[in-house]
């Protein structure tokens, strides 16, 4: 990962932009559904034909205000304006946004160690169609030979989340973006799949020398379609600012956009200011003034953010915060609880979902509470080793079932004491100069008498049980 010279600092600040799961647009009643056969979800108020009036989708709304309850935001009465430029993706000429009156304000969120970064804003507004310029090199307008455009996504309904300027690197923007897209999940506002577009980052990206107080020209950096290209390029575009200031030169303030192949930022346009734009009031929308009741109503549908996820889950396991953080991303969380509820082991729950459950995260959803918290059980009292658990799992992540009906249909059954002890004594005659090592102190071959005592036994046995009867022997 390429670093700026450290005599300077990186001063970022995110604006995510997130399509909101609606089963409508904003302002019509044209299908919102990613994949579709292009320019068939179109109609006049997205197309914005003559005549053709928007109504506002009450849905869009109440999910826009979950994401301010959730990111600590003040949601105040807001007003839409009309953000006028040409450019073929909106058929308009315009885009309906939120300028100076935005729905959510003065929010923060806070990272998973404890950093809280502020929220500017989180407006709503409408997304533009899909542009996609054929022919030439980096899939770039000047290049192309022409392009496509795509009007479905014309009309979806977006909420522009911005931060304001406090991550200090790649790496804090990645954490950011993570535990946003967590949260936006959790309230049922998005898919969080950035893959589709559903998510989207452009990152402003400055640097000034370390200890200054004044921030340096920003450039915003665009096409970030996922957690590993915003770290990069957030790194190498600080790093190139850095240099442009030592050769004696000024950065200018412009949009950049993020070569993935080519590891680098490339120049696109000069940046546009407010008043470029000539925003004014959208005339055929009425202010949004959202009641007491409402918000109240949408602030107790909201449920356990992540981390509050996260410190339940460590408080009933026991367990350090990046198992935790693993089951609550992959929404496992419930399996642990189960087992919680269950009287069963926590911990070996958060064990189990982040080794072998989370290695099938497909299969993973389909897994029975209740049938995962009854193998839990199983395993922590003895009656299945956990070589014989996983291989149970295994099979329930494969079909479902009945814990102990696979275990029988296997021939699983503990060990008695005596037969295991038998296969120990053979384990130790079969090996006298380790047996003797072992005896003298060198403790690393326990595990080899007890892999010894696996194998002979098929994986029947007791681990812990073997472990035991090897320092009863050595005393």
């Amino acid at each position: 990962m390429v670093e700026s010279p450290a005599p300077w600092e990186t001063i970022v600040g995110l604006e995510v932009h997130c399509e909101l799961r609606t089963q409508t647009k904003l302002f019509c009643g044209c299908r919102n559904a990613f994949g579709d056969e292009p320019n068939t979800n179109v109609c006049p108020v997205c197309l914005g034909l003559p005549g053709s009036l928007p109504v506002l989708n009450r849905r869009a709304v109440e999910l826009a205000m979950s994401i301010g309850e959730a990111l600590h935001c003040e949601i105040r009465p807001s007003l839409f304006h009309r953000k006028n430029y040409f450019y073929p993706d909106m058929p308009k000429d315009y885009q309906v946004s939120q300028y100076d009156e935005p729905i959510n304000v003065d929010g923060w969120l806070e990272l998973p160690d404890g950093t809280r970064i502020g929220i500017v804003r989180a407006h709503m507004e409408e997304d533009t169609g899909k542009t996609t310029h054929v022919g030439g090199g980096g899939g770039r307008i000047h290049d192309a030979a022409y392009s496509l455009v795509d009007y479905n996504r014309a009309g979806v309904p977006l909420v522009e989340i911005v931060s304001h300027p406090e991550l200090r690197s790649g790496e804090q923007a990645r954490d950011y973006v993570s535990e946003l897209r967590a949260i936006l999940m959790a309230t049922g506002a998005s898919d969080g799949k950035m893959e589709e577009g559903s998510l989207r980052v452009d990152a402003n990206v400055s640097v000034r020398p370390a200890g200054t107080e004044a921030y340096g020209t920003r450039c915003e950096v665009k096409n970030l379609n996922s957690l590993r290209s915003l770290g990069r390029a957030i790194e190498h575009e600080a790093a190139r600012q850095a240099r442009v200031w030592e050769s004696g030169e000024a950065v200018k303030q412009e949009t950049r956009h993020w070569d993935e192949a080519n590891d680098r930022t490339s120049s696109g346009r000069s940046k546009e200011e407010a008043n470029d734009y000539r925003y004014f009031p959208e005339p055929d929308l009425l202010p949004l003034a959202p009641g007491e009741d409402w918000r109240g109503q949408v602030r107790r549908s909201l449920p356990q953010m992540p981390a509050a996820r996260r410190a339940r889950l460590a408080e009933l396991a026991g367990t350090g915060r990046s198992d935790v953080a693993t089951v609550v991303d992959l929404q496992l969380d419930h399996l642990v609880l189960a087992v919680a509820d269950a009287g069963a082991d926590a911990e070996l729950a958060v064990r189990r979902v982040t080794n072998e459950v989370a290695a099938d995260p497909m299969r993973a959803q389909q897994l029975d509470a209740t049938a995962f918290a009854k193998l839990i059980v199983l395993e922590g009292n003895g009656t299945l080793t956990p070589t014989q658990a996983k291989q149970v799992l295994a099979e329930m992540l494969d079909g479902g079932g009945d814990p102990e009906t696979i275990a029988r249909a296997r021939g699983f059954e503990a060990m008695d004491a005596g037969a295991l002890s038998t296969v120990l004594d053979e384990a130790i005659a079969a090996h006298p100069g380790e047996w003797e090592r072992l005896r003298a102190g060198d403790q690393k071959l326990m595990g080899f008498f007890v892999g010894q005592v696996m194998r002979a036994t098929g994986g029947q046995a007791d681990g812990k049980a073997v472990s035991a009867l090897l320092r009863q022997r050595g005393r």
